[in-house]
C-alpha cells in the first residue's frame, strides 16, 4: 500500500488540507474497508478498478469514477474489485463551499459525481485531464488550475465559521461553542446555520469528529498503553463516552479497532495525515 500526500497552492492553502495519491495492488480476498471520519470533503479521481461502496450489508453502489465524498457521520463502508488507483484533493472543513452553489449539507454521508457540481461539460474536461495525465505534479496542477478559477468569483470564508474550526482543531475537539461565541445564544444559533451550509453537519457532530480523530491518532500510533488513558488524554468524560462516539462512526468498538482488517485503509490515513 503507498499513501502519499502533497501540500496545495500558497493561494489554496487556507482551503485545500492537501492532495493525496493511493495505490494499492489487487488482491484476491480484498476486504472491505470502514472509512472514518475526518472532518473534511473530498474530491477523488478513481484511477484504477472499481470502487464499491455498500448501503447495507449485501447492498452496494459502484462509485462514480470522479467524486466528491461529503462529511461522514456514520460508517462509510467500501471494498475495491482490483488495484486501486486514486488521487484526491482533501478540504478543510469550511473549504469545499467556496467551490460550489449547491448546499454542502446535501453532500453528507454518499459520493456526489462532479458533473452534479460542476456541470457535466467542465466535470468531464476536468476527468479527462487527470486521468491521461501521467504523474502526480501534474495532476495537482490541473485541479489547482481549475480550483483557482471557481474560486475567483465564490464567496470567502465566513471569518466567524473559520475561527471555530480552527479553534476546535487547536484544542483537539474540546472547546465549547458556547466558550467560543462567549455564551451569545444568538450567535449560536446563526453559527449553526452556517456550518450547514458551508460544513454540512452541525458544529457539536464537527467537534466530535475532530475529538474522534485525535483519539484515532493515541490508538493507532500507541502513544497510550490503554483505551482509559486514550479516553482520558483526549478529555472523553469516561471510556463509556470514548466507547460510544467510536461506535457511532465507525460502526465498531475501539478495542477491535487494531485486529480489524476492514480498517487497514483508515490506519494508514490517520497514522501518516
Amino acid at each position: 500500500m503507498n499513501y502519499q500526500t502533497f501540500q496545495s497552492h500558497p493561494d489554496l492553502e487556507s482551503l485545500v488540507k492537501c492532495y493525496w495519491t493511493l495505490e494499492v495492488p489487487a488482491e484476491t480476498n480484498a476486504q472491505r474497508q470502514r472509512i472514518v471520519p475526518d472532518g473534511c470533503i473530498e474530491m477523488i479521481f478513481i484511477l484504477g478498478d472499481d470502487i464499491k461502496r455498500y448501503t447495507s450489508e449485501n447492498e452496494f453502489i459502484v462509485q462514480p469514477r470522479a467524486i466528491v465524498v461529503g462529511q461522514i457521520t456514520e460508517p462509510f463502508i467500501i471494498e475495491p474489485t482490483g488495484y486501486v488507483h486514486c488521487f484526491a484533493a482533501r478540504f478543510y472543513p469550511f473549504g469545499f463551499a467556496n467551490f460550489v452553489t449547491r448546499p454542502i449539507k446535501d453532500l453528507a454521508n454518499k459520493e456526489t459525481p462532479i458533473e452534479q457540481l460542476f456541470g457535466e461539460k467542465t466535470a468531464r474536461e476536468l476527468a479527462q485531464k487527470i486521468i491521461q495525465a501521467t504523474h502526480t505534479k501534474a495532476r495537482i496542477e490541473i485541479v489547482e488550475n481549475f480550483l483557482l478559477g471557481k474560486f475567483k468569483n465564490k464567496r470567502t470564508i465566513d471569518s466567524v465559521v473559520k475561527l471555530t474550526v480552527d479553534t476546535m482543531l487547536e484544542t483537539k475537539g474540546n472547546t465549547s461553542i458556547n466558550s467560543i461565541l462567549k455564551e451569545d445564544l444568538t450567535k449560536r444559533r446563526q453559527l449553526e446555520r452556517k456550518f450547514v451550509n458551508q460544513i454540512g453537519i452541525s458544529p457539536k457532530q464537527l467537534s466530535k469528529v475532530i475529538r474522534l480523530q485525535a483519539a484515532l491518532k493515541l490508538l493507532l500510533n500507541q502513544q497510550s498503553e490503554s483505551l482509559t488513558q486514550i479516553a482520558y488524554e483526549s478529555e472523553y468524560y469516561d471510556q463509556a463516552h470514548f466507547n460510544r462516539d467510536f461506535k457511532e462512526f465507525t460502526g465498531i468498538n475501539p478495542k477491535d479497532f487494531l485486529q480489524n482488517d476492514k480498517m487497514l485503509l483508515s490506519s494508514v490515513f490517520y497514522t501518516e495525515d
